[in-house]
């Protein structure tokens, strides 16, 4: 997709420069107002010691011991080596870990690299993932997180405190060139994410979702069925809809190319093929129980996920 850089600056405070790229300064910045976000974890009450009642899917939990099998156990947690060892069914017990890991996924492919207005996707994407980890750093869960392009693709693993947080903070301003051919479609992107990430996670998931088929919605079904998931759906408003009549001049850089609005039948596929996207989206969290919020370049972060914690 061919890129430009935001027309209309929503921003009045921030320089032309950050509209298209994110300082390290800003994401650590962004602990203050992460501090006063509301974490799910507040409404939650506890019938155990330590006030905390688990409410995400899966195990989340660390291996304890092993017993003998009784009658109304899970049929998944059977030991089957210590059965097989023993000839007597033993079955897996498990203790809730305190901490929860969160896991932020990035998207950084070229077409996140654009804005017509506000700023670029991919500065929208970096802020929200800085947010989230400072948000779940004040609440002293573990922070990892996957940072993403065409050409790589790096985990982070989940890790306690600061140290964590500014580990995917550099992660997500140290990115490399993306001048080689294209090595990871979406659904590769996907099915590492399903294998890095532990059951009982609070996973995020920020992209344009560029790329969604059959065989990603099988890896995010698989990842809701012992995850929570939240799709955070990273957009401009040119990529909604074009404006109703003129010709428009767009570059990379390298490349420019113009598109003539005035066409109606052109214009009614564009909106179409956006309408489609979303409803896509849409569909597929409310089949899998996952949480997805729409993100503009224009829109104030901070407010995006005030919506996006306040449905925890």
């Amino acid at each position: 997709m061919l890129f430009t850089k935001p027309a209309v600056n929503h921003h009045p405070s921030v320089t032309p420069d950050e509209l298209i790229s994110v300082s390290l300064k800003t994401l650590i910045d962004l602990a203050r107002p992460a501090a006063g976000l509301t974490h799910p974890r507040s409404a939650i009450r506890s019938i155990q010691s330590g006030g905390y009642l688990s409410r995400f899917k899966g195990r989340g939990m660390e291996f304890d011991e092993t017993r003998l099998y009784q009658p109304g156990d899970d049929l998944r947690t059977i030991d089957w080596r210590v059965t097989a060892r023993t000839g007597t069914p033993h079955t897996k017990i498990f203790r809730e870990e305190r901490e929860r890991p969160v896991f932020i996924s990035v998207d950084d492919r070229p077409a996140m690299h654009f804005a017509t207005r506000g700023v670029f996707k991919s500065v929208l994407a970096a802020k929200l993932a800085a947010l989230l980890a400072w948000t779940a750093e004040h609440h002293g869960d573990r922070i990892g997180g996957q940072i993403f392009s065409e050409q790589d693709c790096r985990e982070l693993k989940p890790q306690n405190g600061k140290q964590a947080v500014l580990h995917l903070l550099h992660a997500l301003i140290d990115r490399p060139v993306q001048n080689q051919p294209a090595a990871y479609a979406f659904e590769q992107i996907l099915a590492r994410l399903v294998k890095h990430v532990r059951p009982g996670s609070r996973v995020y998931i920020i992209s344009d979702f560029r790329g969604v088929n059959e065989a990603a919605e099988v890896h995010l079904s698989r990842l809701s069925e012992h995850c929570d998931v939240a799709l955070l759906f990273v957009f401009d408003a040119l990529e909604q809809s074009l404006p109703e009549k003129g010709r428009y001049r767009f570059t990379d850089g390298e490349r420019d190319v113009v598109m003539d609005s005035a066409d109606a039948r052109r214009l009614a596929d564009y909106r179409q093929r956006f309408a489609e996207h979303l409803e896509r989206l849409q569909t597929l969290a409310r089949k899998e129980n996952l949480q997805l919020i729409l993100c503009g370049t224009a829109d104030d972060p901070v407010q995006r996920l005030k919506t996006l914690l306040r449905g925890q």
